[in-house]
């Protein structure tokens, strides 16, 4: 059972060491638990969900946030407002947080960390459901809480660039796909399906010019640029049939005309 907090607690935040299993709401001692396995995997999952969104500049794994000497706050994951370069708790709240709740869960707890959060700053708290059906419940300041089912995706405007399917922050597979897409459009590709697409279009590419430089046909600069920066793979394909039968590499390149 949760004790009141209406007057001050006896601690402060300056008094928890990092490492401690402590947070502090209105100076009262909240212990945090080490995380079963049932927890803690998901929020791996999640954490590397989250962090690898091509618009997520940082990110962090129960990090401590504290915006007054009373106050200590620790996500499960955070996003947005990183820490300063200085030693000592963060001061900063995260735009998103995310808490995972499972057995034993305190609810009196949860709605006072997210209160304390709320307060701080934080945009958006989603609550991942580890008992019963898995769901996400979504919690804005003053608005009703949305609960999102296993199939539905949860969306953070201006904090994340990418929907995030519920399964992924708690199923190891649906995680690892999302994480894939995140990665690949960092390095400026949308999908997987954009990669086969470049690769396609490279050994395409590097075809043309084999089969020139084998029947002796001189690509000059200005061709031979044309056919790398091609990215239609229709006209790649085209330029591919023509290389192994025109006279001259511009002739692989000319349409035909029309009457």
């Amino acid at each position: 059972m949760s004790r009141p907090r209406t007057s001050p607690g006896p601690f402060l935040a300056y008094q928890i060491r990092d490492g401690d299993p402590y947070e502090l709401s209105n100076g009262h001692a909240i212990r945090c638990s080490p995380s079963g396995p049932t927890h803690g995997g998901p929020n791996l999952s999640g954490g590397q969900v989250l962090d690898t969104d091509p618009d997520v500049e940082w990110a962090g794994v129960d990090i401590g946030y504290s915006p007054d000497p009373g106050t200590l706050r620790a996500a499960d994951i955070a996003l947005g407002s990183p820490p300063k370069e200085e030693r000592g708790w963060a001061t900063e709240a995260p735009r998103l947080a995310v808490e995972y709740a499972g057995t034993g869960q305190d609810e009196s707890e949860l709605q006072k960390k997210i209160e304390d959060l709320f307060a701080g700053g934080t945009e958006l708290v989603w609550v991942v459901r580890l008992v019963g059906p898995r769901r996400v419940e979504v919690y804005a300041p003053e608005k009703p809480v949305e609960v999102r089912s296993d199939d539905d995706e949860l969306t953070a405007p201006g904090i994340l660039r990418n929907p995030v399917p519920v399964r992924a922050l708690y199923d190891r597979e649906a995680a690892h796909e999302a994480v894939l897409r995140n990665l690949l459009q960092r390095r400026g590709y949308e999908d997987l399906d954009a990669v086969r697409e470049e690769a396609s279009l490279t050994t395409i590419v590097e075809s043309i010019l084999k089969i020139l430089e084998d029947r002796k046909l001189d690509v000059d600069d200005a061709t031979r640029e044309l056919i790398t920066s091609c990215r239609d793979l229709d006209t790649l394909r085209r330029w591919l049939i023509r290389s192994a039968s025109a006279g001259s590499a511009a002739e692989v390149l000319d349409e035909p005309k029309t009457i």
